[in-house]
Parts: structure tokens; C-alpha cells; sequence
């Protein structure tokens, strides 16, 4: 009788963890934007600056030949189909190569997009911990025929948070401004 009543207590105590994750995963987003990088300009900035509007966040690097400069096309498209509801949506572009994508480097790629894109850098350990906080993989690649020998590998996802800074979806690369634009639009 004491071993039923120890397994319908250890049962009654799972099931309680389980309902309790399972309303947890249902109100709250997997993971949270988290940062404090050092903007093109030169402010430091954190989640915390764009707290009440939309992040549409994109880690890459500058020197990047084809992927980097698409999506950030595609988010200038984003942007600009957003009209008046842009200013609801904050982009961003966070380097997994500070070693080159300095400030000045950056405040003359990102402005190439036209559509109000911060460019956010730090140092490798500042980069390395915010990788840790967003589902992302980068790696340094040697290349020789590359600048400076190296190109980077890394997650071509863009990610959209929403005004808390918790995460609500992300669109892999190749994913066309209309679909993120029809995507977006229906959440603001």
C-alpha cells in the first residue's frame, strides 16, 4: 500500500512539472534577445533600447559575398512595404566578425541598405556571449582566396522579437520580403 501511494505521489508530482512546463512554453517565448554590442556610431546599445518596437535581427559579417547582402536587401524591402509601420519595426545586423566589422566598417556597409539597419559589433568575447543567447552557429573558415584569408560560416536565419525582446519567429534564408512582410504585418 505504501509503494502505490509513493508512485501516485511521484506520478502527482511529474504531471504537476509537465502542466507547469507546458503553460510555461505556451505564455512565454524559448528565448529572449539579449546583447550589449557597440552600435556603427559608436553608443553601446542592448535589447533594452528597442523595448516597445519589433526587432528583426540578422547576424552576419560585411565582407560576406552573397548571403549577407541578400537578406539585408530583403529586409530593406520589408521595410520599405511596411510604410507607416516601420517605425513599429527596429533591424538589426549583429557581425560574427568584429574582428573586421568594426564600428566604421560598419557605418559604411549597413547605410548601403537604406532602411534605417543598426549595425551592432563588440569584442569576440562580447560576440561569443551573445551568440550563446540566440540559436545561432558562426565559425572562422580559411579561405585564401577570401579578404584576409578567412571567411565565416554561420546561421542565415533572420529572427524577428517581438517589443519584450522574446523571441516569435525567424524565416530562413531564401525567404522571399513578401512572405516576412505578410508574416509581420500580421503580427503588428
Amino acid at each position: 500500500m505504501a509503494g502505490v501511494a509513493a508512485l501516485a505521489f511521484v506520478w502527482l508530482l511529474l504531471w504537476s512539472d509537465y502542466r507547469a512546463d507546458s503553460a510555461r512554453t505556451d505564455a512565454e517565448p524559448p528565448f529572449f534577445a539579449e546583447f550589449e554590442l557597440t552600435d556603427h556610431q559608436g553608443m553601446v546599445q542592448t535589447e533594452e533600447d528597442f523595448a516597445g518596437r519589433w526587432m528583426l535581427v540578422f547576424f552576419g559579417f560585411t565582407n560576406c559575398p552573397d548571403v549577407c547582402p541578400t537578406t539585408l536587401s530583403e529586409v530593406a524591402a520589408v521595410m520599405e512595404g511596411l510604410g507607416d509601420d516601420a517605425a513599429k519595426v527596429q533591424p538589426i545586423f549583429i557581425t560574427i566578425d568584429p574582428e573586421r566589422d568594426t564600428p566604421a566598417a560598419l557605418a559604411e556597409y549597413v547605410p548601403l541598405f537604406d532602411a534605417g539597419i543598426i549595425g551592432l559589433t563588440g569584442t569576440p568575447e562580447q560576440i561569443a556571449a551573445t551568440s550563446e543567447t540566440f540559436p545561432i552557429f558562426f565559425e572562422r573558415v580559411e579561405e585564401a582566396a577570401a579578404p584576409d584569408g578567412y571567411t565565416m560560416g554561420h546561421t542565415s536565419h533572420l529572427f524577428l522579437f517581438d517589443p519584450d525582446a522574446g523571441f516569435a519567429d525567424s524565416w530562413p534564408y531564401g525567404t522571399s520580403a513578401e512572405k516576412i512582410l505578410a508574416d509581420l504585418e500580421e503580427r503588428i
